[in-house]
């Protein structure tokens, strides 16, 4: 990965508050009743009032220019998994919406008013199962269905006369302009724009109901958004312990989520009305695993190099409630390993869960070779040169590989 990438990538995590208040600002205090929300459009909806459509104009052309950035996954499975998935959950506008991932390790995702949504693969990372990821992708489609973005930008105009809407579109459009040029800092500057349509409660409560609704329809059981909620609720908490501070979040989805627990509440409230008795709800875990599996190493990798070994450490033992394999114990050890705190044991502990990792068919080459640099460290030569060799045959052209054929004579 080159320099200025990682660089782009990081100020664009920075910016991720702004971003994410593009679609999901506000607190669900007041619950609204899944059964009170239908979709304001339907299957190629057009608008026709002059302001909804100067919008339109501009947020075509930002979609034009993320579409031709670097920073989206190319993978076609995954790109197609999720099209596939917005299908299921997207209502009576599905076809018309489009979904993009991009690699950004935070939980985020945003929908914008002319159907197109972009996912970041840290939310992808902490999904259990496909019935999570489809509570996440719903709710998003509830904010294009009841045409939250034009209803909030005119509720602000009949409160101020300070923005014109004139100068947020070129705003919207001139940020959007600088994804195409490789510029990604300026994405996080459209995030900044777009926060100004910060949703008010009633509409955030709107899209969670309506996308409540909409996975319960489609057959996944509507409790797997509160799940969502309590994973994320129990990661902040574990990322604010280890930093001795409250739970807050400079950026990403917590920040501009003030009230989590009542968000939390609300969307249990919401399942049990929507959940029907006796029925055998399917939660699509290995088909989603299966659709991640050629990035969920990647993915965990940008996770444990954030810095933050509380979530981290969260993120990897929620996953692992599922079972733990060879993949997650080698990044449990990576954590260790990165944190590097010779007073806690850090080092002992990632060496032990290498050595777990590589226990298991699934453990990638990097476990291998860890575990072998621990055994020589701890003078157990043979078993540490066997362990190399093996991280040699599973990759061969390593960039290491030369330093570790030395090593091993």
């Amino acid at each position: 990965m080159c320099i200025r990438c990682e660089i782009s990538r990081r100020a664009l995590l920075a910016g991720g508050g702004a971003l994410a208040a593009a679609s999901v600002t506000g607190v669900a205090q007041a619950r609204v009743r899944p059964a009170d929300m239908v979709p304001l459009i339907g299957p190629g909806y057009r608008p026709t009032d002059k302001d909804e459509q100067g919008l339109w104009q501009q947020v075509e052309r930002v979609e034009e220019e993320i579409a031709g950035s670097n920073l989206l996954i190319k993978d076609e499975g995954i790109t197609s998994y999720v099209r596939e998935l917005i299908g299921k959950v997207g209502g009576p506008a599905a076809k018309d919406m489009r979904i993009y991932v991009a690699r950004i390790p935070e939980f985020n995702a945003m929908m914008f008013p002319t159907g197109f949504s972009v996912i970041f693969t840290g939310l992808l990372l902490r999904m259990r199962n496909e019935a999570q990821l489809a509570g996440v992708i719903a709710h998003e489609s509830g904010h294009f269905l009841r045409k939250h973005m034009i209803r909030q930008w005119r509720d602000m105009r009949r409160k101020t006369d300070i923005l014109s809407i004139g100068a947020m579109i070129a705003g919207v459009g001139g940020a959007g302009a600088g994804v195409y040029t490789g510029d990604f800092v300026r994405l996080a500057q459209l995030g900044t724009i777009l926060s100004l349509f910060q949703y008010s409660r009633t509409l955030e409560a709107e899209a969670d109901a309506m996308g409540a609704r909409l996975i319960a329809e489609a057959g996944y059981s509507p409790i797997e958004m509160s799940n969502t909620w309590e994973q994320l609720i129990g990661e902040m908490d574990a990322s604010a312990r280890y930093r001795r501070k409250h739970r807050d979040r400079r950026y990403g989805l917590f920040e501009t989520h003030p009230a989590p627990d009542s968000r939390r509440a609300d969307l249990k409230a919401t399942a049990a009305e929507l959940t029907v008795p006796g029925r055998a709800y399917d939660t699509g875990r290995a088909r989603y695993l299966e659709a991640i599996a050629p990035i969920r190493q990647m993915m965990l990798d940008d996770q444990v190099k954030l810095n933050d070994p509380g979530a981290s450490q969260y993120v990897i033992e929620t996953l692992a409630l599922d079972g733990w394999n060879g993949l997650l114990r080698f990044y449990e050890g990576e954590v260790w390993r990165l944190r590097n705190r010779d007073s806690q044991g850090d080092a002992a502990r990632a060496e032990q869960s290498y050595a777990i990792a590589v226990a298991y068919p699934d453990a990638p080459p990097e476990a291998w070779r860890w575990h072998g640099l621990s055994l020589i460290k701890r003078g157990r030569q043979g078993e540490g040169r066997a362990a190399l060799s093996r991280y040699l045959s599973m990759k061969p052209d390593a960039p290491d590989a030369p330093f570790i054929r030395q090593m091993i004579g």
